[in-house]
């Protein structure tokens, strides 16, 4: 008999129910990505001009890689790639490479170019692709400059519950907590201000502050506070890693003014949140690295963590591209096939790619050296980026500067801090190129030049590159600060009192009632807008005097160079330089002794144990300890001794992300047992420091606090048995 239409409709929606899901459900199911490839911005001109920022090699390794790596460790299954300039490089090199999705080897079920043609900005893209209708579910957007080895899985998860809760809860932001103060990777400038609240893990204000601004207070809608704790951040560093709804994207179609992810979509959305209803959570993550090389600087910075190993898995013996044979040396060295280097050369923390020649007698630190590039004899290269192909002749000095593609450098020519020379471009013998010069073959608008002796030699091919006229947007635009390798006020003429430091408790202003102070009108919340003096940006050069303090320190602990009594003079002009306060004196100190024990803990080599490795950094080399004692602690009182022991914690802390945590408490007990030896600290400081409230906050800081509490306990009974013998004596 054969069955109704109805009887069969009631049948087949019963096993719609009960089988497998439909078409739509898989889709939703499916977790995708969308990779920004352009944008938008010149910040890496005269290099973008002939090749797209996603493939600019860092660490030797085109930067879209680390960032579908990133896609490929968190299950992301289909991808979308959203190019602009250069499109055809960009389908060509993953076509060519192990992403192809003609292969079986690509780990994503789907791989997608988009093209918008008459797209002016990312939210051009983030329009069309609303317009679209291929996101169906739950999706990652990021960039195609991403570093990062986060892992998704608390985020998403967190984010579909909130989702699940209320379907208002449209898109999770996933960020990284750096701590106070400078950190490589935060970004230098512009500081991004988080005013979140903290139980909801909500978002509440999004703002840019720079100091260049006349003003000091964050301004924020009143409304925002009520009935609800709220934390100012600017602790976090921001890999745009966002976690989005499809109402994202309808919220970016509403608005043809958004063109940038957070300056103008998560401010406006967030401003105008009542009127839209849609609320936008952080996933504050203390594990794992995360950056954007959204910029020259983040450039040098990311690539110097990749150096190091913070990115690991994505390190150069990891071999990321086919055909890539990293290994690594000694003196951190990362080395390639058939990489020859001539007698008395010395290279130390640096990558050599394949077939380059590093010629006799010279010296290549802290940097990174591309696939067949000639070195040649009695050539300095410190802190620098040398691209394929390149020469660097005898006797020239390359210094904190780029050097790209099939670029020619002279004999005894002279290459300067911050320059960037573009591909092609030769350097006459002896052409003594200064500071912060960019050099290229082309002009801003992508048309060749004209050859300009007096800035290449008589020899030379090239010119000065000439900013276009959208960038050249004066001197207080906040933008500026972004546009070269090296970060710096100098140029800007600024006095103290036209930075703006944020500082005081007095950190947001409504629209209408003055500042509000966070511990008047919310005892609970923690105000975390840190001055710029201690964040990135204030005293001018702040960021500037951490790191060159600590590397020169580092320099010294290495014996690569110099001894603690010149260090003590460079530190002595560093500080006048930078107007450095004591407690970034002690921080950068601290931040040297420990990251040199990090090292010799996980050097091959020495692969020392933390007690072992605390005593060689403070005592191997002459001279050591009475630097902590003089320039670290300063005098000998014990609240300097305080200050400097939680300053040793910081450092220890931070170590966790490289060391386990387990390792990270040791080495602090073994760094305080040792300088109580060596009379750098006494029993008063180091109680002290155990008794102050600052080491004991939550995290990192309070878990590796707890391996000092034999050490502590010890102090503690050694003194009660003195008083007992004083008091015998006395008797």
């Amino acid at each position: 008999m054969s069955q109704s239409k109805s009887a069969r409709g009631s049948a087949a929606g019963k096993g719609k129910k009960a089988g497998k899901p439909s078409a739509e459900e898989k889709r939703e199911d499916t977790l995708q990505a969308v990779l920004i490839a352009d944008s938008f911005q010149t910040r890496f001109h005269p290099f973008s001009l002939e090749k797209p920022r996603c493939l600019l090699p860092l660490a030797n390794t085109p930067l879209i890689e680390y960032t579908l790596e990133f896609l490929a460790m968190n299950g992301v299954q289909e991808v979308f790639i959203y190019c602009g300039a250069h499109h055809d490089q960009i389908e060509r090199y993953i076509h060519d490479s192990r992403w192809s999705p003609a292969l079986r080897s690509c780990p994503f079920s789907s791989l997608e170019f988009i093209r918008v043609a008459d797209a002016r900005s990312i939210g051009d893209f983030l329009r069309d692709l609303d317009k679209r209708n291929i996101i169906g579910g739950d999706f990652i957007l990021v960039h195609g400059d991403l570093v990062s080895n986060i892992l998704l899985d608390g985020a998403l998860a967190a984010h579909r519950a909130r989702r699940g809760a209320n379907r208002d809860s449209c898109m999770t932001m996933v960020l990284r907590e750096a701590g106070e103060g400078q950190h490589n990777t935060k970004t230098k400038g512009i500081t991004p201000a988080f005013i979140v609240d903290p139980k909801a893990n909500r978002c509440l204000h999004y703002e840019e502050i720079h100091p260049l601004q006349t003003d000091r207070y964050v301004t924020l809608d009143p409304t925002v506070l009520e009935s609800r704790e709220a934390e100012a951040r600017t602790d976090l560093i921001d890999a745009e890693i966002d976690i989005c709804t499809p109402d994202v994207l309808a919220l970016w179609s509403e608005s043809f003014d958004y063109e940038l992810p957070r300056a103008n979509f998560l401010h406006g959305v967030l401003k105008d949140w009542e009127l839209n209803g849609k609320m936008i959570h952080t996933e504050i993550v203390s594990e794992g690295y995360g950056a954007r090389v959204r910029n020259l600087q983040m450039y040098d910075a990311v690539s110097r963590d990749v150096l190091r190993g913070w990115t690991y898995p994505f390190t150069p013996e990891c071999n990321l591209v086919k055909g890539q044979t990293y290994q690594l040396q000694g003196d951190n060295v990362y080395q390639e096939d058939d990489v020859e280097r001539g007698s008395g050369s010395q290279v130390l923390d640096s990558i050599l790619g394949k077939e380059t020649h590093v010629g006799a007698g010279s010296t290549v630190r802290n940097s990174v050296i591309g696939r067949n590039c000639v070195i040649g004899k009695d050539v300095r290269i410190i802190d620098s980026f040398i691209w394929d192909d390149a020469t660097i002749d005898d006797g020239a000095v390359v210094e904190h500067a780029i050097i790209a593609e099939r670029v020619t450098v002279g004999k005894g020519a002279f290459v300067h801090e911050g320059c960037l020379v573009s591909y092609g471009v030769r350097l006459s013998d002896k052409t003594n190129v200064q500071p912060a010069t960019i050099l290229s073959l082309l002009s801003r608008t992508g048309e060749p030049v004209s050859s300009q002796p007096e800035f290449v030699g008589p020899e030379g091919k090239g010119a000065l590159f000439q900013c276009s006229e959208d960038d050249e947007t004066g001197p207080y635009d906040p933008s500026t600060l972004q546009k070269s390798l090296v970060y710096s006020l100098e140029d800007l003429d600024l006095s103290d009192s036209s930075v703006s430091t944020l500082e005081g408790d007095d950190y947001m202003s409504d629209d209408g009632t003055g500042p509000i102070s966070p511990t008047a009108s919310h005892p609970n919340s923690r105000s975390r807008l840190s001055s710029f003096a201690s964040d990135d940006s204030g005293a001018p050069n702040f960021s500037s005097f951490h790191s060159d303090a600590v590397h020169g320190l580092l320099d010294v602990l290495r014996g690569t160079s110099g001894n603690f009594e010149s260090e003590k003079l460079e530190f002595t002009s560093l500080r006048l330089a930078n107007n450095a306060s004591d407690a970034a004196m002690r921080k950068a100190v601290a931040t040297a002794f420990v990251r040199r024990a990090v090292e010799l803990m996980n050097s091959d080599g020495d692969n020392l144990e933390p007690a072992r490795a605390a005593k060689q950094v403070l005592t191997s080399r002459e001279g050591a300890s009475s630097f902590v004692s003089e320039v670290g602690v300063g005098d000998e009182s014990v609240s300097e001794q305080v200050e400097f022991a939680i300053a040793v914690q910081r450092a220890c802390a931070n170590s966790a992300k490289v060391i386990e945590p387990a390792k990270a408490g040791n080495l602090l007990v073994a760094m305080l047992q040792q300088m109580y030896d060596l009379d750098i600290l006494e029993e008063e400081g180091i109680l002290g420091w155990w008794g102050d409230d600052r080491g004991k906050e939550e995290g990192l800081m309070s878990a590796i606090r707890l391996k000092s509490q034999a050490l502590v306990e010890w102090l503690e009974n050694a003194d009660e048995e003195e008083s007992d013998e004083d008091d015998e004596d006395d008797e």
